[in-house]
């Protein structure tokens, strides 16, 4: 019986799935229920009820996959504790992030980070909000990148900066006349949002409420670069974080300005499983996501 085994085992508790698991360990699923197999005539005892509709373990697969956790976290702290006295910085880290900070933020810091360690593998996937919590919780992912982190029992929450959110417009739009926009001019305008399910949105129609403000949704998608290109087609406005329409703003295909009267601000945070051991890459990676951002590029004003 080997570690890898275990580990196989243990991944296939966590993500109730032979088809994610195989991709973990870089496997085929056939691979899975080979090594599967192979742990039950080891240990004399069945230890996943194979079903089509619901994946669950036996009571003696509860007991292996406890005490397999147990070995793997202990062989995995003796691995660190031998970096740690080597000095070596390397193994890989599964990262997983909402596509606005992973597409727009993240890149420049694994650039950094790799630079520096070029022998650390960093393997990003990108997900929704609620996608990233579930694997981190579940150790799928190591670490897990959000905006408005919540608190949960099975998280550690690493705070890391305040994205500055502007509103976004097609250029012909008329209230384009400045590089600035009052929060009250935005009353009855058509809006293009995050699906109401995103923190994000939850919190700028939370912060909109406030200052009297209403708004009419007329289209509602789950990431940012849809948002961005129903506003280039001046579908509506939007609210986006400002490091994610660089690019848009430069080329001239859309406006953003500098809402007055509101802070649309929003927090971003690293997340990983309470109490898991970090490597030492993971600890370096975190400290480089909480250094002083890249500036993005700034956003050219509106001639009156």
């Amino acid at each position: 019986m080997h570690l890898s085994t275990l580990k196989t085992f243990c991944d296939l508790a966590d993500t109730e799935s032979f088809t994610k698991s195989a991709r973990l360990n870089g496997i085929t699923q056939s691979a899975v229920s080979q090594q599967m197999s192979g742990l039950e005539r080891h240990f004399k005892c069945l230890l996943v009820e194979r079903s089509k509709k619901k994946f669950r373990l036996t009571r003696e697969g509860e007991i292996v996959y406890e005490y397999s956790r147990r070995i793997l976290l202990n062989c995995t702290e003796l691995q660190f504790k031998l970096d740690d006295l080597r000095k070596a910085i390397s193994g890989s880290i599964r990262l997983a992030t909402v596509y606005s900070i992973g597409l727009h933020e993240l890149p420049l810091y694994i650039k950094a980070f790799l630079r520096a360690r070029p022998t650390v593998n960093v393997h990003v996937e990108y997900l929704r909000f609620d996608d990233v919590i579930e694997t981190v919780a579940s150790n799928t992912s190591d670490l897990g990148l959000v905006a408005f982190p919540s608190r949960d029992p099975r998280l550690e929450i690493v705070p890391l900066r305040r994205d500055r959110m502007v509103l976004i417009a097609h250029p012909a739009q008329s209230l384009v006349i400045g590089p600035k926009i009052s929060v009250d001019d935005l009353q009855g305008k058509k809006f293009i949002g995050f699906a109401p399910d995103v923190p994000t949105r939850r919190a700028t129609d939370k912060t909109l409420k406030s200052c009297g403000v209403n708004v009419t949704y007329v289209m509602e998608f789950d990431n940012v670069e849809t948002v961005k290109r129903a506003v280039e087609i001046d579908a509506g406005l939007a609210i986006v974080p400002e490091a994610t329409v660089t690019q848009e703003v430069e080329k001239g295909t859309l406006v953003a300005l500098e809402i007055e009267g509101a802070d649309f601000s929003r927090p971003t945070a690293a997340i990983y499983q309470k109490g898991k051991m970090l490597s030492p890459a993971m600890k370096e990676f975190l400290q480089v996501l909480k250094s002083e951002p890249v500036a993005p590029a700034p956003v050219k004003k509106t001639k009156k």
